[in-house]
């Protein structure tokens, strides 16, 4: 009888050797979750005093030379009829050969795309690099 109970007595829990890393990394996993929604609600808030310039914004006094395609195929600058030909000479000397000058492509809804990408490729291989498609907005039914 004292030998069983010696047997059990002389065994002892030994210290656990390793550490339990998973709580851990559920508080470091909430505290970057926190940290990555509160981050960008700081820096937006951010005061700044700007410093003034005399410098005018790119193309803000100049006006968009207007390209436009008739349904039958005419093609207008401005409101003055030109031919594909004299398109890019006419489109230089209305920029005052500015090659970042605005110029706006108005094509009918009736004629063909490829018309329309003709015109503009022309346009961009005269040098132009503000080329850009006007579209009519849909009139609102007023639901």
């Amino acid at each position: 009888m004292g030998m069983a109970s010696g047997g059990k007595g002389g065994r002892r829990r030994r210290p656990m050797a390793e550490i339990n890393v998973t709580p851990m990394v559920d508080v470091m996993l909430v505290l970057l979750i926190i940290f990555m929604v509160t981050s960008p609600m700081m820096t937006s808030g951010v005061n700044v005093d700007l410093p003034k310039t005399d410098a005018r914004p790119v193309n803000s006094d100049t006006k968009p030379i207007t390209v436009s395609i008739k349904a039958d195929g005419g093609l207008y600058l401005g409101d003055n009829a030109v031919t594909p030909d004299q398109l890019v000479a006419e489109l230089k000397a209305a920029s005052n050969n500015d090659p970042s000058h605005r110029i706006f492509v108005r094509g009918d809804a009736h004629i063909d795309y490829g018309r329309v990408m003709q015109i503009m490729g022309q346009i961009t291989e005269g040098g132009f690099t503000h080329v850009a498609l006007l579209a009519q907005q849909p009139a609102s039914t007023g639901h």
